[in-house]
């Protein structure tokens, strides 16, 4: 494979005001998207993160170190044209939700799910007038279609640069509703991925925890409290 990278061509990257929001300008050039689309963002906290990435490259430009370039990018070039479809594809979490299957057992992990995730399900029922089944076990749960609706319809209220963020805190933790906790304040990022854990930390006090896997573990947790972010980056203010 080829190990050639595009090279460091500007002096100043910095944010500049536009009609549809904000944008990162390279010396006076738009950035733009892998898709050739103006890299206009919703709003300067946003566009910020960008251009302080960009300010940061050296002599090679290396997007793995830009994630917030990436995010505005997938929102730009891949959720705004679908934004129905990756809607549907986050609100379809809700008829497998993690926090719907529990343990059999042992008692103490079957307790610990119970106090954690059934306040999380009462709070979705509050907030949503939709009220998920549990089962034990992997026998499969038919969520109520109304139910599945509402959420689905919460979900699908996102415009695309909320719904990039919203879609890694659903589809790291394999659960919507953790996802919406934590983008509606419910839950702090950190919560809500310690949250999605609970069987793999039981195992882990059990039999103690995998160097390499708790590595992956950690480049999760960075991307799930990152997507928060972006999702909170995200959403213009009143007077915006």
């Amino acid at each position: 494979m080829s190990n050639w990278a595009p090279k460091r061509f500007w002096t100043a990257a910095e944010v500049v005001a536009c009609g549809a929001g904000y944008e990162v300008q390279l010396d006076g050039r738009s950035v733009k998207t892998p898709l050739k689309t103006r890299l206009v963002v919703p709003t300067a906290a946003f566009a910020e993160k960008i251009a302080a990435e960009w300010q940061a490259q050296e002599e090679l430009i290396d997007p793995k170190t830009m994630p917030f370039t990436r995010a505005a990018n997938a929102a730009l070039d891949k959720v705004t044209v679908q934004r129905a479809e990756v809607a549907d594809m986050l609100a379809a979490y809700g008829g497998t939700d993690l926090l719907c299957y529990r343990a059999t057992d042992p008692e103490g992990l079957r307790a610990r799910q119970a106090a954690a995730w059934d306040p999380l399900l009462d709070w979705t029922a509050e907030t949503y007038g939709a009220r998920l089944q549990v089962t034990a076990g992997i026998v499969p749960v038919d969520q109520n279609a109304a139910d599945l609706a509402k959420l689905a319809e919460a979900v699908h209220s996102y415009e695309p640069f909320a719904l990039t963020g919203l879609h890694d805190l659903i589809a790291i933790s394999g659960s919507l509703v953790l996802g919406l906790a934590v983008a509606r304040g419910r839950l702090t990022p950190e919560e809500g991925f310690d949250l999605s854990r609970i069987d793999e930390n039981w195992q882990i006090e059990q039999w103690g925890e995998d160097e390499e896997e708790a590595e992956l573990v950690s480049l999760k947790r960075t991307d799930y409290l990152r997507a928060k972010e972006i999702f909170d980056l995200s959403q213009r203010q009143p007077d915006a």
